[in-house]
C-alpha cells in the first residue's frame, strides 16, 4: 500500500510541477521575466505557493528547470549505435530536430533574447544547462566513433557544430525569426539525410586514426 501511495505523490507531484513550468514559461513571455512573481505563477498554474515555493524556491531555479526540460528527449537514455556513423548521426539528427521542432524551445530562445540586456545569467543558463550539455553529448558520440576508427575527426568541436548547425539553420532559426514560417515532416527528414550524409563523407576514415590525445 505504501508503495502506491508514494507513486500516486510522485505522480501528482509531476503533474504539478507540468502545470507550474508551463504557467511561468507563458508568464515570462507575457509579462518578461522581471515582472512575473512567483505568486503570479502559482496563481495561474493552480497551486499552492507552498507548493510551488517547494519545488522552486526562486525564479532562477525555475527558469533552470524549464531549460533543462526543453533540452531533454524521451529517448536521451538510449545511445546511439556505435560503430556505424550514419546510422548514429541519423538517430541524433532526428532527435535534434525533434527537439528543436517542440513549440517550448521558441519559446525559450525567445524569452532568453528578450531578456538578455537586463538578464543576461538567462543566457548562462540557457547555455550551460541546454544547449552545452547537448552539445557534449554529440561532441562525445563522434570522440568515439573517431578513436575506434569509424571516422576521422581531428577536431570534434567543429564538426560537432557542422552537423547540428546544418540541422538548426533551416528548420529552427528561420521558426525563431520569421512569423508563419513552417517545414514539412518530409523536408526536415530531408535536411538530417543530407547533414548526415554530409559530415558522414567529409570525415570519413582513410587509414589510421590517431588519438586526438597525441
Amino acid at each position: 500500500m505504501s508503495r502506491v501511495v508514494t507513486t500516486y505523490h510522485q505522480r501528482v507531484a509531476q503533474e504539478k510541477r507540468a502545470l507550474i513550468v508551463t504557467a511561468a514559461t507563458a508568464l515570462f513571455l507575457e509579462l518578461g521575466y522581471d515582472r512575473t512573481s512567483l505568486a503570479r505563477i502559482a496563481e495561474r498554474s493552480g497551486v499552492s505557493r507552498a507548493t510551488l515555493f517547494k519545488q522552486f524556491p526562486s525564479k532562477a531555479a525555475l527558469f533552470d528547470a524549464i531549460v533543462t526540460e526543453s533540452w531533454s528527449t524521451a529517448d536521451e537514455e538510449d545511445p546511439p549505435p556505435a560503430g556505424n556513423v550514419v546510422d548514429g548521426l541519423s538517430i541524433i539528427g532526428r532527435r535534434y530536430a525533434e527537439l528543436l521542432g517542440r513549440a517550448q524551445m521558441t519559446d525559450l530562445f525567445r524569452i532568453v533574447i528578450a531578456e538578455l540586456p537586463r538578464f543576461p545569467e538567462l543566457a548562462h543558463a540557457q547555455f550551460s544547462h541546454g544547449k552545452m550539455p547537448y552539445f557534449e553529448s554529440v561532441r562525445s558520440y563522434l570522440l568515439a566513433e573517431h578513436e575506434a576508427g569509424t571516422v576521422r575527426v581531428e577536431d570534434v568541436d567543429l564538426a560537432a557544430t557542422q552537423f547540428l548547425g546544418m540541422i538548426s539553420n533551416y528548420v529552427f532559426w528561420p521558426t525563431l525569426l520569421v512569423p508563419g514560417w513552417e517545414v514539412s515532416a518530409e523536408r526536415v527528414a530531408q535536411v538530417v539525410d543530407e547533414a548526415v550524409r554530409t559530415i558522414a563523407a567529409r570525415y570519413a576514415a582513410t587509414g589510421p586514426v590517431a588519438s586526438t590525445n597525441d
